[in-house]
């Protein structure tokens, strides 16, 4: 049986193995022992197991006298702008992001409507892995609170980031493939309120994906064609809780995740001065981006926890991970798929131009990803013998290795849930990006 998935902000299992309504309960009343007094907003994505744990995580927080908002099916983004609005004590988003059909999760989120950082999420594991829970008496339990329209502010947020008008004016056909996870909700309804013309494929939220659910280039295939095929302007695809974007431009080429954030964060600087933060396995074109504009960009640890962190902390006009995920402090500091396509079609809008063109003009690099198994108890000597490999190399030791040269960058970095390493590099091509991975597994394999 394999073993639950926890992390500082949340929890991922096999739903009726790892993940039980009994492991769920614990971890939400643990959860709900830290924080201030205030109802609980709770949301889940398309998952076919999602109700079942949604019933579990409000019963568990109504016998701890805890009341519930539910969203229902929403968006994990949506679940931080619904927790502002509510002022609520937190919120709990039950998704499993990209992991197959058989998982499902629990993501926290903090009273600022934002995945909670590693302090309380270490109190939390705490309290969980205690076991203890102030259950109430029954003239004390908790309730469910009604909300409208738990889609409405996320919405209009999204809306006053971008000049709706001049979007509209282009009238874009736009492909949105939600692959039958949350998305499709607020993604139909943010195109039609830009003056789209929009075909969704995998509309209906019931968790019955239509392929491996994370957007990449192999998962995407079927997609592709369907760009061209239906002679629209841009495809727009998300993950299954829709924090999340990749890109298809009107040839059907995989324009990809990395440069979601990086065409938005081009276009937002060039009205919106400001520092920018990207994680440190986020492609170098962001950080070429802030350098044309002369802002500071800063880079933090892998984790949207983390990003946020060092947002906050440099006041951050813009930022996200290279994973498809841009944050838009003006609409929440959450990743969010929604903020991808406004900015996108913003950005096709007020230069006239296509997606393809935006993505061509960018600073060209590619990135190669691969795994190296090692032990954790090897993970510090390897880290000295890459150091030791390559003295040229500036030494960033902020989340496992990188080592940065003045046109390419490797990063090792150990998994929390497996005893691998993941090394990436990025370089202006693909063969020299290859070789940093290949390099870095010879230097691991002497370990």
């Amino acid at each position: 049986m394999a073993e639950l998935i926890i992390s500082v902000s949340g929890l991922r299992g096999i739903v009726g193995e790892t993940l039980t309504p009994e492991v769920a309960i614990r971890y939400v009343t643990a959860f709900s022992a830290g924080t201030p007094g205030g109802p609980f907003v709770v949301t889940r994505d398309g998952r076919a197991t999602g109700n079942m744990v949604s019933e579990a995580v409000m019963a568990g927080l109504h016998a701890v006298g805890r009341n519930t908002i539910d969203g229902g099916i929403a968006a994990t983004p949506t679940t931080g702008v619904l927790v502002r609005r509510a002022r609520a004590a937190g919120g709990i988003q039950i998704s499993a992001s990209h992991n197959p059909p058989q998982y499902n999760g629990l993501k926290l989120f903090s009273a600022e409507g934002r995945v909670i950082p590693a302090e309380p999420g270490r109190a939390v594991l705490a309290r969980y892995q205690n076991g203890e829970a102030d259950w109430v008496t029954y003239e004390r339990l908790g309730e469910n609170l009604p909300v409208e329209d738990p889609h409405a502010d996320h919405l209009q947020a999204v809306l006053a980031t971008v000049d709706a008008e001049a979007i509209r004016a282009r009238r874009f056909k736009v492909l949105l493939c939600s692959n039958h996870g949350a998305g499709s909700l607020l993604g139909e309804r943010l195109l039609k309120a830009l003056g789209c013309k929009v075909t969704v494929i995998g509309g209906k939220p019931d968790g019955q994906f239509e392929y491996t659910p994370e957007p990449t280039a192999e998962n995407l295939v079927s997609v592709l064609p369907k760009v061209r095929q239906l002679g629209v302007d841009v495809g727009f695809c998300q993950d299954p809780d829709a924090d999340r974007l990749a890109l298809i431009d009107a040839d059907g080429r995989y324009v990809g995740e990395e440069y979601t954030l990086a065409i938005c964060a081009n276009h937002v600087l060039a009205s919106r001065k400001g520092p920018v933060v990207a994680n440190c396995a986020t492609s170098r074109m962001t950080e070429d981006i802030a350098k044309k504009y002369g802002v500071p960009y800063h880079r933090a640890a892998v984790g949207e926890a983390n990003v946020v962190d060092c947002m906050l902390a440099n006041r951050a006009v813009f930022g996200g991970e290279g994973n498809g995920g841009p944050i838009d402090p003006n609409v929440g500091l959450v990743r969010d798929s929604f903020v991808g396509m406004a900015q996108v079609l913003a950005a096709m809008a007020s230069r006239q131009v296509a997606l393809a063109q935006l993505a061509d003009e960018l600073p060209r690099y590619e990135i190669v990803k691969t795994k190296i198994n090692l032990s954790s108890d090897k993970v510090s000597p390897a880290v000295e013998a890459l150091t030791r490999r390559f003295p040229n190399a500036q030494a960033d030791r902020m989340d496992g290795l990188r080592l940065d040269w003045p046109d390419r960058w490797l990063l090792v970095r150990p998994s929390n849930t497996e005893p691998i390493v993941r090394a990436i590099a990025e370089a202006p091509d693909l063969v020299s990006a290859e070789t940093l991975c290949r390099q870095a597994a010879e230097v691991l394999a002497t370990v």
